[in-house]
C-alpha cells in the first residue's frame, strides 16, 4: 500500500522548534493534513515520543519515536525506532555523552516535555542541540542495536549534513536511506555521489513550527505499522 509519511518533525522539546509544536498540536495537524504516519525526531532526545504515540493512537495516525543525533562531527542523523523502549534507552545513552551544558531559554529555546493533553511536564535542562559522543562511523550499528534504522538528514544543506561536513557520503558508512530536503536536487547529489543511486532517498520536512508541515504529498510502499516501515527502510 502507499503511505503518506513525514519522518522528521520537531517538538518543543527542541529548543530551535516553537512552542506551539506540541505533541498534541503536531500529530493532530499531520492527521487533518492527510498524513499516515509521522515520526518525531527532536534533536537529540526522545523524551516527548511517548505522548506524540498516545496522542496519534486517538489521532489515528501512526507515530514513530525517533530523533534527530547530532553525531560527533556535527552531522544530523534521523534515528526511528520500532519501540518506545529501544528509543527511551537510546534517549538516555545519547544524553550520557553530550555536553553538560546547561540549557539557557533566553538564548537558545526552552525545552518542553510535554504529555499528550498539552500539559507540560518539565523542561530538560541540558542544551540538546550540541554534538554528541557518537560517531558518523558508528551510529549505524548502534542504532540498530536498539531496534532502529537511521540514516543521514538534509544531505543536500550547507550545514550540519553529511556532505557539507564530511565531503562525502560513502557505502562504508552503512545506510541504505538517506533524506534530501524538498527543495534538493537528487539528481545533481547522485551524479557527484553514486552510491545514492543504490538508496532509498526520502523527503520530510524538518518542521519546526506549525506552518511548516508538509501535506501528505510523498508516499512509500509499505504497510502502515512501525515494524514494517523500519523494515522497508532497512531493505528487509
Amino acid at each position: 500500500m502507499s503511505l503518506f509519511y513525514d519522518f522528521h518533525i520537531h517538538s518543543c522539546l527542541s529548543p530551535c522548534a516553537e512552542e506551539e509544536m506540541t505533541p498534541y498540536n503536531l500529530v493532530n495537524l499531520a492527521a487533518i493534513m492527510g498524513q499516515q504516519a509521522i515520526a518525531l525526531t527532536d534533536h537529540n532526545s526522545c523524551q516527548n515520543c511517548g505522548a506524540a504515540m498516545r496522542a496519534g493512537e486517538a489521532a489515528g495516525i501512526t507515530v514513530i519515536p525517533g530523533m534527530e543525533l547530532c553525531t560527533c562531527e556535527e552531522v544530523h542523523v534521523v534515528c526511528l525506532f520500532e519501540e518506545l523502549k529501544g528509543a527511551a534507552e537510546f534517549s538516555d545513552f545519547v544524553l550520557s555523552g553530550v555536553p553538560p551544558v546547561k540549557n539557557r531559554p533566553e538564548i537558545f529555546g526552552t525545552q518542553l516535555i510535554m504529555n499528550e493533553e498539552d500539559n507540560i511536564l518539565g523542561e530538560q535542562p541540558v542544551l540538546l542541540t550540541t554534538a554528541s559522543s557518537i560517531s558518523i562511523s558508528d551510529v549505524e550499528k548502534i542504532v540498530d542495536g536498539y531496534g532502529g534504522v537511521c540514516y543521514p538528514a538534509h544531505i543536500d544543506r550547507s550545514s550540519y549534513s553529511v556532505i557539507s561536513n564530511l565531503g562525502m557520503i560513502t557505502p562504508e558508512m552503512g545506510f541504505s536511506v538517506a533524506e534530501v530536503s524538498p527543495n534538493g536536487d537528487i539528481k545533481a547529489l547522485t551524479a557527484k555521489f553514486p552510491v545514492l543511486g543504490s538508496m532509498k532517498i526520502l523527503t520530510s520536512s524538518d518542521a519546526h513550527r506549525l506552518e511548516a508541515m508538509r501535506p501528505a504529498e510523498l508516499s512509500l510502499h509499505t504497510e502502515n505499522n512501525i515494524k514494517s516501515i523500519i523494515n522497508h527502510l532497512k531493505n528487509k
